[in-house]
């Protein structure tokens, strides 16, 4: 039998790793993360224990890549779906829709994630979430911003603040309320993006709707 080649190599590496990190987002969203042992991982996603450690350092840098992978897929659906020539606002719109559905939907997965990034190893920059960052930085540009580069870190920021308020245990905010504050921010109407079958809660203020007005007044605060 002759060897396989490279490119045959990589492809079976890359799917090895796609599935120890889609095991890892299932078993923590099902146990939690210290339930979840990194044998428990392996044998979930079918590969050897050894590899969990030949491709992540730890278990809380595979978990911060594998929840970045679900983030980027779950904004990626959404930005894709029909229309897909949507205007600016209705991307933006669907993407806050999609991290607070996250926050919404995996709540002890995405807590998990959020108490990792505080602790002291902080944010792991890893390919997955380069493509997450690039994805948004993309809705970004084409919601209007005229400086990409300091509109994408706020927006950023906003969402986790917004996922973390959800997640928050025993004073978690409602997820409506928090997207009527973002849509206000932005612009946005109530109806974009993936709309929850209520009525828009009452909102605090009311902020620019332009990018660059947006960034002038939260700099402000």
């Amino acid at each position: 039998m002759s060897p396989r080649s490279a490119s045959v190599n990589e492809e079976l590496r890359r799917r090895s790793c796609e599935r120890l990190l889609q095991a890892t987002v299932e078993l923590v969203g099902e146990r939690g993360y210290e339930a979840t042992t990194l044998a428990d991982i392996a044998d979930r996603a079918g590969t050897a224990r050894g590899l969990v450690s030949y491709y992540f350092p730890g278990k809380r840098q595979l978990l911060q890549s594998a929840v970045h992978r679900l983030m980027h897929r779950t904004l990626q659906a959404a930005l894709e779906r029909e229309p897909a020539d949507a205007d600016g606002r209705e991307m933006l719109a669907r993407a806050i829709d999609a991290i607070l559905g996250l926050a919404r939907d995996q709540p002890v997965l995405m807590r998990t994630h959020m108490a990792g990034i505080l602790q002291a190893q902080g944010f792991v920059q890893c390919a997955e979430q380069r493509r997450l960052a690039e994805l948004l930085r993309e809705t970004v540009a084409r919601y209007g911003s005229g400086d990409v580069d300091a509109d994408y870190p706020l927006l950023r920021a906003l969402l986790m603040g917004a996922v973390f308020a959800i997640l928050l245990p025993g004073a978690g905010m409602a997820a409506e309320r928090l997207r009527a504050e973002l849509f206000q921010r932005y612009g946005l109407d109530w109806e974009q993006g993936d709309p929850p079958q209520c009525d828009r809660p009452a909102v605090i203020g009311v902020l620019p709707a332009d990018p660059q007005g947006v960034r002038q007044a939260a700099e402000a605060d």
